[in-house]
């Protein structure tokens, strides 16, 4: 009887648990650092891990590094060996908050909000403020869009002289996570 009572207390309780929190692991990242006249620089990711608390606007991001894919293997290489050491630095993550959110106010309207929060890349944590819009779907989906830019310095990622006007250092991202 005891074991009964403690699977029907377990099975319920885990629903009411997930419903303060909205995740995915299916998120969509893509970075640009491209230079007019030469070669895009450019990859993505749709493995991004992603947990919201909706009760208090914590979120965060989980990000692996050897997930980017390149058009050409070759820069997909280099990325991971050379420049982001995806041995070393497997993962790039972010913990923080979203300014004055409140899970009632959003809605299939896209609403600006600030993220902020401190985002480790290559070993090195820096605090940053990020604008993102937040909106709802049908579905009871919370949709997070954000496009920012982060700079290769800030995060010590090392671009060799040969290459160094091919690349930008300063890299452009975009967002988009679809929680559930």
């Amino acid at each position: 009887m005891k074991k009964i009572l403690l699977l029907f207390l377990f099975f319920f309780s885990v629903p009411i648990v997930a419903q303060d929190k909205k995740m995915t692991t299916t998120g969509n990242i893509t970075f640009e650092a491209s230079v007019p006249f030469y070669e895009a620089v450019e990859a993505k990711n749709n493995k991004v891990y992603c947990l919201l608390n909706l009760k208090n606007g914590n979120i965060s991001f989980i990000v692996f590094i050897k997930l980017f894919h390149f058009e050409r293997s070759l820069m997909e290489d280099h990325f991971n060996a050379n420049y982001m050491e995806s041995k070393k630095y497997p993962k790039a993550t972010f913990k923080g908050q979203i300014e004055k959110f409140a899970i009632a106010k959003i809605n299939t309207t896209p609403t600006d909000y600030f993220i902020k929060g401190r985002i480790t890349i290559h070993g090195v944590t820096k605090n940053i403020k990020v604008l993102a819009k937040l909106s709802k779907t049908v579905e009871n989906k919370i949709i997070i869009q954000s496009d920012f830019s982060l700079n290769t310095e800030d995060y010590k990622i090392d671009i060799p002289f040969i290459v160094s006007n091919k690349i930008a250092k300063k890299v452009n991202v975009q967002l988009t996570a679809a929680l559930q």
